[in-house]
C-alpha cells in the first residue's frame, strides 16, 4: 500500500521594537522574502527540494512540503521548512538592522495571533477516486474530532466554548447554538485546552476554508490524475513543534485512511454534534467527556481513539500500511498506545518529551506553581507564544531539545539533506531537479505541482500526473538539456 502526503504550514510574523518604530507584519514580510524574490523573481516559488514557499494572505509565510510517500521523509521535509525560514529570518534581521530598525523579527509556528485570527497547518493526503467519499468522511471525522487528545499543540482558550461564529469571518448568519453548549462571553476566563484550532472549526465538511472553516475541505483539487485520485485536505490540525507529535499526528491519520481503503469494518462511529464535540474535547484533558453518538448512546474521545488504535494495530502487524517503513509504523502505534495508556492512568507526564500539549501544560503548570498566578495571567500568553517561537536563541524549545528532553524522529543530517534534496521516490524528485537545472541555466520557467514549463516555448510543458512516479523520460530529457546549457561554473 502506498500513499502520497504532505504538510502546509503557515507561520506568524512579529516584531518587537526597541527605540525605533514598531513594524507591521507586511513590512517584516518584505524583508523576509527579499532573498526569495531576488532568487525566484516572485514571492511564490518552488524550491530545489520540491517544496513550495510563498507569502500567503495576511503576510503569513507558508511552506508546503514536497510530496512524500514515506513518513520519515515528511518529518525531515517539515523540519527543513523551519530551517529554511529561520535562515531567511536571520537575513531579514541583518537587513532590518542595516536600515536602522532597532528591534527583533520573530517567526512563530502557531495557529492564532494576538487579535484572535487563526491560520493553519494543513495535511494533504492522497486517496483513491474509487473510494466512497461519504464513507471516508463518516469514519474519518470522529477520528479528527478526537485526535487532538493525542496531538493537540495546547492553547489558552475561553473556559466555555462558543458556537457563535464572528460574522466577519463567516460572511453569513451565525449558526444556531447546538444543544448542550453555552455560548461563552468574549473576554471570559481562560483555561488550558488541547487545541487552538478547535474553536475556529464551523463545519465537518465543506469546500470553503476561510468563510466557514471545515474540519475537512471538500474542494476537489487533486493535483494529480483526477480519474484515479483526489486530494484529502485536512485543515483542523495544529502546527506541531515536536517531531514526535508531527509523526503521530500524520501517522495516525494515514493509518485510519489505510483502514478505510482496506475495507476494514469500523462500525458507525459518527458523532451527533461534531462541532460541539470538537470544542468539548478540547476542554477535557482526560478524554472522558460523554459525546453523543449519531446511532444513539454515548462515547468519549478516549474510547474512540482506543477503537481506532485497536484496528490500526492489526493493520500494522500485517504490514498493510502506507507509512513507507514497518519500523516507523510500529513506532507510531507504540506512541499512540503509550499516550492512550497515560490518559487512562491519569498521568501524561511520561509523554512530555513527545507530545506538544503535554509539554506545554507542564511548563505552564510550573509557572503557575512558582508565581501563584491563574490562567488569565497575561504572562502565560507570552509563554504560549514563546513555545512556538522558532527564532534562534529566543524560543523555549531550543534549550529543551539541546538538553535531550524532547524526542527526535529524524536527525540533523536528514534535515540538512531535505533542505536541498527532494524525496527520491515521488515526482518531487523531477520537480526539484528541474528547478535546480533551470536556475543554473538561467532560463525563465514556470512550475506548479503538476507542470514543468520553460517559458520560451522551446519545449512543451511536461505534465506529471502521477505523483508516485520519480521517473519521466520527457522530464529527464528537458533536465539533461538544461544541465548541458548551464555555465560550467554553475554545474
Amino acid at each position: 500500500m502506498k500513499r502520497i502526503y504532505g504538510l502546509e504550514t503557515e507561520y506568524g510574523i512579529a516584531f518587537t521594537a526597541g527605540d525605533s518604530r514598531r513594524l507591521g507584519p507586511e513590512e517584516v514580510a518584505r524583508y523576509l522574502f527579499r532573498p526569495v524574490v531576488e532568487w525566484g523573481r516572485s514571492s511564490n516559488v518552488f524550491l530545489p527540494n520540491g517544496a513550495r514557499l510563498y507569502l500567503d494572505v495576511g503576510s503569513h509565510p507558508e511552506y508546503a512540503t514536497a510530496e512524500c510517500d514515506r513518513l520519515d521523509d515528511l518529518i525531515a521535509q517539515d523540519a527543513a521548512g523551519d530551517a529554511i525560514l529561520t535562515d531567511l529570518l536571520a537575513r531579514a534581521q541583518s537587513a532590518l538592522e542595516a536600515d536602522g530598525h532597532d528591534g527583533r523579527a520573530h517567526l512563530v509556528k502557531n495557529n492564532t495571533d494576538a487579535q484572535g485570527n487563526s491560520y493553519g497547518s494543513h495535511e494533504n493526503l492522497l486517496v483513491r477516486r474509487s473510494m466512497d467519499f461519504s464513507h471516508l468522511t463518516s469514519v474519518l471525522l470522529p477520528f479528527l474530532v478526537t485526535r487532538q487528545l493525542l496531538v493537540g499543540a495546547g492553547a489558552l482558550i475561553p473556559t466555555r466554548p462558543s458556537l457563535q461564529a464572528p460574522l466577519a469571518e463567516t460572511n453569513r448568519a451565525a449558526p444556531q447554538q447546538e444543544p448542550g453548549v453555552a455560548a461563552g462571553a468574549a473576554g471570559g476566563s481562560r483555561t488550558f485546552g488541547l487545541s487552538a484550532r478547535s474553536d475556529v472549526m464551523w463545519e465537518g465538511l465543506s469546500s470553503a476554508t476561510t468563510r466557514s472553516r471545515p474540519i475537512i475541505n471538500a474542494r476537489d483539487e487533486p493535483h494529480a490524475d483526477a480519474e484515479k485520485y483526489r486530494r484529502l485536505h485536512v485543515i483542523v490540525g495544529d502546527s506541531s513543534m515536536l517531531q514526535a507529535t508531527t509523526e503521530l499526528k500524520v501517522g495516525t491519520a494515514i493509518l485510519v485512511l489505510d483502514l478505510i481503503e482496506s475495507g476494514v469494518p469500523m462500525g458507525d462511529r459518527s458523532l451527533r454534534h461534531p462541532i460541539r464535540d470538537i470544542r468539548m474535547v478540547s476542554r477535557d484533558l482526560t478524554g472522558r467527556t460523554a459525546l453523543e453518538s449519531a446511532s444513539g448512546g454515548t462515547t468519549s474521545a478516549l474510547a474512540l481513539q482506543s477503537v481506532y488504535l485497536e484496528h490500526a494495530t492489526r493493520l500494522v502487524e500485517r504490514g498493510d500500511h502506507s507509512l513507507g517503513d514497518d519500523a516507523v509504523a510500529h513506532r507510531v502505534i507504540d506512541r499512540w498506545r503509550r499516550m492512550i495508556e497515560a490518559l487512562e492512568a491519569g498521568d501524561t507526564s511520561p509523554m512530555a518529551g513527545e507530545i506538544d500539549w503535554v509539554l506545554k501544560k507542564t511548563l505552564m503548570d510550573r509557572y503557575l506553581a512558582r508565581s501563584g498566578a491563574d490562567w488569565d495571567d497575561p504572562r502565560l500568553t507570552r509563554l504560549d507564544v514563546a513555545y512556538h517561537d522558532i527564532t534562534p536563541g529566543v524560543g523555549l524549545l531550543g534549550p529543551l531539545a539541546a538538553s535531550g528532553r524532547t524526542t527526535r524522529v529524524v536527525d540533523d543530517e536528514a534535515i540538512t539533506a531535505a533542505r536541498s534534496t527532494p524525496p527520491a521516490t515521488t515526482r518531487a524528485a523531477l520537480r526539484g531537479r528541474f528547478v535546480e537545472a533551470a536556475h543554473a541555466a538561467r532560463r525563465d520557467f514556470t512550475v506548479d505541482w503538476v507542470h514543468l514549463r520553460l517559458n520560451d516555448q522551446s519545449h512543451r510543458a511536461v505534465v506529471l500526473k502521477d505523483p508516485f512516479a520519480p521517473v519521466s523520460e520527457r522530464a529527464e530529457a528537458v533536465i539533461d538539456a538544461l544541465v548541458d546549457e548551464a555555465p560550467s561554473s554553475s554545474v
